[in-house]
């Protein structure tokens, strides 16, 4: 038979004072830990190269909103005393930037939708379809990229020229539409996915362009949206695509349009930054936006090659 038990003592009030071990609750869990000095360095390299790489940026934008004798006065001035906001509303009046945005977004828009449809598009081929020679085919392919436009672009003008479409915004369309960047980040994304799963497609009687569209599309979000943001921010910083091809002011983009605003306004230098400003804006906009599918893009890209 079991012995009964018996009610423990009652602790005196005050007992666990002076000394005594405080409550198992109260005690700091034995996993965490305070930062190392090492990792507390590292995070105060990290914070350095941040504000290294921030600061020109800070002082652009700083600089649009001074007056042109203020921008390089000595000691630097990091604040203006007074902004001037109306500069981003003379930067209208005295220059075409309507013009160039209006360029420069069309082109962007064209050559990322198009990129994104023929880069996934052959990256579908060369990924799930088998045929001879395909991953010859595919190394020669990417192999152009280590070949630099400047080698081939004479006759690439002369040809433009023959089919009449320099000095025409197709002609830039016609020149990025197309890239061997694009087929091979998607690629190596299309190899992460089974291909069991393309072969359950084609049992059920789906063909190769609905197993692209319905299935290998909606996967493939962050692949896409990687090569859109790499794709939107080459057009739209490009310069000598445009300083070769757009010679009709009309045409012109935002890069082509700031260039012949510095050589007439020179000494605009408030201006001059807040056209800089206004040429940044919308690429760092997309870019935060558009940052989460950036980076799960590029980091599952690479995951199988």
């Amino acid at each position: 038979m079991a012995a009964p038990r018996t009610a423990p003592d009652p602790v005196a009030p005050g007992a666990l004072d002076h000394g005594a071990e405080p409550p198992t609750a109260a005690r700091r869990p034995s996993g965490e830990r305070f930062p190392t000095p090492g990792r507390v360095a590292g995070y105060a390299v990290l914070v350095l190269a941040a504000a290294a790489l921030l600061l020109p940026f800070f002082w652009m934008v700083s600089s649009s909103l001074k007056t042109s004798n203020t921008v390089f006065s000595t000691p630097v001035t990091w604040l203006p005393d007074v902004p001037r906001w109306r500069n981003y509303l003379e930067i209208w009046r005295v220059s075409d930037m309507l013009v160039w945005l209006k360029n420069t977004v069309f082109l962007s828009l064209v050559v990322t939708f198009l990129q994104l449809f023929t880069g996934s598009f052959a990256a579908y081929g060369f990924a799930k379809a088998r045929f001879p020679g395909r991953n010859l085919l595919f190394v020669l392919y990417v192999g152009t990229i280590a070949v630099p436009w400047q080698a081939y672009m004479i006759p690439q003008f002369i040809f433009m020229s023959e089919i009449g479409l320099t000095d025409t915004l197709w002609s830039i369309v016609a020149l990025q539409a197309f890239g061997a960047f694009g087929v091979f980040l998607m690629r190596q994304y299309y190899a992460t996915i089974p291909d069991e799963l393309c072969e359950a497609a084609r049992v059920d009687g789906l063909s190769e362009y609905g197993i692209y569209f319905r299935i290998m599309l909606p996967l493939s979000v962050p692949a896409l949206a990687s090569l859109a943001l790499l794709t939107l921010v080459t057009t739209w910083n490009d310069y000598l695509g445009p300083l070769i091809y757009l010679r009709d002011p009309d045409l012109w983009t935002i890069q082509l349009g700031l260039k012949s605003f510095v050589s007439e306004y020179s000494a605009e230098h408030a201006l001059i930054m807040t056209g800089s400003v206004l040429s940044v804006l919308p690429v760092a906009v997309v870019f935060l936006l558009g940052q989460k599918y950036f980076v799960q893009g590029v980091a599952t890209s690479g995951m199988k090659g």
